[in-house]
C-alpha cells in the first residue's frame, strides 16, 4: 500500500468516527444563548465591568 492510500484512508476513517456537534444541533444549549443575547439592554445591571476604573500606580 503506498503512503498516499494508507494517509487517505486514515483520513476518511477518522472523518467517519468524528462526533463534532455543529452549531444548529447543540438545542437548549443554543436556545438559552440565543435568549440571553436578545434580551433587552435594561436588564443587565447599570455598574458593569466597563464602568469601573482602575488605580494606577
Amino acid at each position: 500500500m503506498k503512503a498516499r492510500n494508507r494517509f487517505l484512508k486514515s483520513v476518511i476513517s477518522t472523518a467517519k468516527s468524528e462526533a463534532t456537534q455543529m452549531p444548529w444541533s447543540r438545542g437548549v444549549v443554543r436556545e438559552a444563548h440565543l435568549a440571553q443575547r436578545r434580551a433587552p439592554q435594561s436588564t443587565q445591571p447599570a455598574s458593569g465591568h466597563l464602568t469601573v476604573r482602575l488605580k494606577r500606580a
